[in-house]
């Protein structure tokens, strides 16, 4: 998150942006409407102060932002209760699902459905599919409770180009799906996977899946994650392939 904000601003050549470090987590705002407007990590490093949170909350409403926190389930238990005093209310709830890799991922090959590294060449091709995908959710299991406009999406991808490797997915030779990878220490980050809504249900999502988990080991990583929707088909699919639950994180949202 606090690199990819850090891509914006180098991106739009102004102050707008921020990336707060606070309680061992980090609080960031890349542009209007962007998906990387967001609080994650408190609560493993000490709680936030009174000071701190006004800080941050300060920093949004100055840019007439809502402040939205993840918390995960394993977090420091006084921390709901700062945000809860802070007027912070609950909005939604997200899974991170995780796995242990070592041994050779076994190879998924729908029929008609090929996966393969993108190149730079193909970035404008990877992005449309995976944004069209974004910007029509499955409607399995609960809702995705955000909304992004085209290109903030487009931007936000944009500005994560440089910190991932990404997977474009073709069905029957057309571009039907893509994913990305972010690995650093060990873990390997499955990011961004969609499929557009006309190629769904063909395996396109599984394909993306196994390609990533099968490169994550080749790299050497200890373990995988991904983030999933609870009861989607996305966590559905991450479950066949070996995927368990590491922890919930609630969503709270503070109007400015």
């Amino acid at each position: 998150m606090a690199a990819c904000s850090a891509a914006a601003a180098r991106r739009r050549g102004d102050r707008a942006g921020f990336v707060i470090p606070v309680a061992g987590g980090v609080a960031s705002y890349a542009e209007p409407e962007s998906p990387l407007n967001k609080v994650a990590g408190l609560g493993f490093d000490g709680l936030p102060g009174p000071a701190e949170f006004d800080a941050v909350e300060r920093a949004y409403a100055d840019r007439g932002a809502p402040v939205q926190a993840e918390i995960s389930s394993l977090a420091d238990p006084g921390l709901l209760d700062r945000l809860a005093g802070r007027g912070y209310r609950l909005v939604s709830f997200e899974n991170v699902l995780g796995r242990a890799l070592g041994d050779a991922a076994v190879p998924v090959d729908p029929a008609g459905v090929d996966v393969r590294p993108s190149t730079d060449d193909e970035f404008e091709c990877w992005l449309g599919v995976v944004v069209e995908a974004s910007l029509h959710p499955d409607t399995q299991g609960v809702a995705w409770h955000e909304e992004f406009p085209r290109e903030m999406l487009e931007n936000a991808e944009r500005d994560a180009a440089g910190l991932t490797e990404r997977y474009l997915a073709r069905l029957d030779g057309t571009p039907a799906g893509g994913g990305s990878m972010h690995v650093v220490d060990g873990i390997a980050q499955l990011t961004g996977a969609g499929t557009v809504p006309e190629a769904r249900r063909r395996g396109v999502q599984s394909a993306l899946l196994s390609a990533r988990l099968a490169d994550a080991t080749k790299a050497g990583c200890d373990v995988a994650v991904i983030v999933v929707q609870p009861g989607s088909r996305s966590q559905q699919n991450a479950q066949r392939r070996g995927f368990g639950l590491l922890y919930t994180r609630a969503v709270l949202a503070l109007e400015p």
